[in-house]
């Protein structure tokens, strides 16, 4: 299993770095998707190279799974809609349109929550709920070079780890597969960032690794605290939605109006680097997705210990960022 996970990992990283050098020249060349001076091809690198390597790692297998198409076709049409938007911005109306078109098509082909006791309604209302809060977490947190990508690659390879450990090759291979385009796009944005993935790749990032974690089964009835893993490991990007909306709110904003109370944003008026910045978000992030994979592996109670501690982290985070003047 190693090894193929070696392979899957490898291609799609050879696939992105080639995908972003055909598609950076093209964009320089024809001046589209340059609104910055910057391209906004990542997303396009991203997404392609994902299907690509899911391709290669399930076909070696003999075929695709009924959920791994369902994440492959809906994915690849918010990515086509995400690339309309970076080169003519779509209506807030227009964006939430597709996502949910992509997320109901996640539900037809299985991929949703299984709760037990809850009722079919209740679970694809929920699915619907994280997938299109994960999906705009990470939009929002694509403020700063390398803080949403270098985030998500942290976060997909919490859920190979995971995968792994309960031996689920699909869902492995699905992170990996993740992992390997998120990495060729990285090299190129961190910061100066020479690429942006753009509102294309934001979105796309988001709501795969919401599909993912939709996908893992976690733990046994006997475990539920586990089921948490996913909320926590993802914990990041919802603590950073939070912390903006909340933000937004305390300002008298609309919570869908662009502004700066971004965290990352606040860090950066604090006088630190872009650097500095996205090295301690990310050590934030590494900090909540390592969280989440030891309560999938924890007992109730020491699981429950660690989601304390974890919510006590993130108070003392909002109650010292949110004095910040912007």
């Amino acid at each position: 299993m190693l090894i193929n996970c070696f392979v899957i990992f490898l291609s799609s990283f050879v696939a992105g770095m080639i995908l972003i050098f055909l598609l950076n020249k093209f964009a320089l060349k024809y001046k589209v998707l340059i609104p910055q001076g910057i391209p906004l091809v990542g997303g396009i690198a991203l997404g392609l190279s994902f299907i690509i390597a899911c391709l290669v790692g399930f076909l070696s297998y003999g075929s695709l799974p009924q959920e791994v198409k369902g994440i492959i076709v809906a994915s690849f049409i918010l990515l086509v809609f995400g690339v309309i938007d970076d080169w003519r911005e779509l209506s807030i109306l227009a964006k939430f349109s597709v996502q949910i078109i992509a997320t109901s098509l996640l539900v037809l082909f299985g991929v949703r929550t299984q709760i037990v006791y809850i009722g079919n309604l209740a679970n694809i209302i929920i699915t619907f709920i994280w997938v299109l809060g994960i999906s705009n977490a990470f939009n929002h947190l694509d403020v700063v070079d390398g803080l949403a990508a270098g985030c998500a690659i942290i976060v997909s390879l919490a859920f190979f780890v995971i995968s792994f450990l309960n031996g689920d090759i699909k869902n492995a291979i699905l992170a990996l597969a993740l992992s390997g385009a998120i990495l060729s796009f990285l090299i190129y944005n961190l910061p100066p960032a020479k690429i942006y993935m753009g509102n294309s790749g934001s979105h796309f990032l988001g709501f795969v690794l919401a599909a993912i974690a939709l996908a893992i089964s976690y733990a046994p009835l006997g475990r539920k605290v586990a089921l948490l893993s996913p909320l926590l490991i993802l914990g990041f990007p919802i603590f950073d939605t939070i912390f903006l909306i909340l933000m937004r709110l305390k300002q008298g904003r609309s919570v869908f109006k662009k502004s700066n109370d971004h965290l990352a944003l606040r860090f950066l008026k604090l006088g630190y680097s872009k650097i500095k910045t996205l090295l301690f978000m990310l050590m934030v992030a590494l900090f909540f997705s390592f969280c989440g994979i030891v309560i999938s592996q924890a007992s109730n109670l020491f699981g429950s210990t660690i989601i304390a501690f974890v919510l006590l982290v993130s108070l003392g985070l909002t109650r010292k960022m949110s004095r910040v003047s912007m």
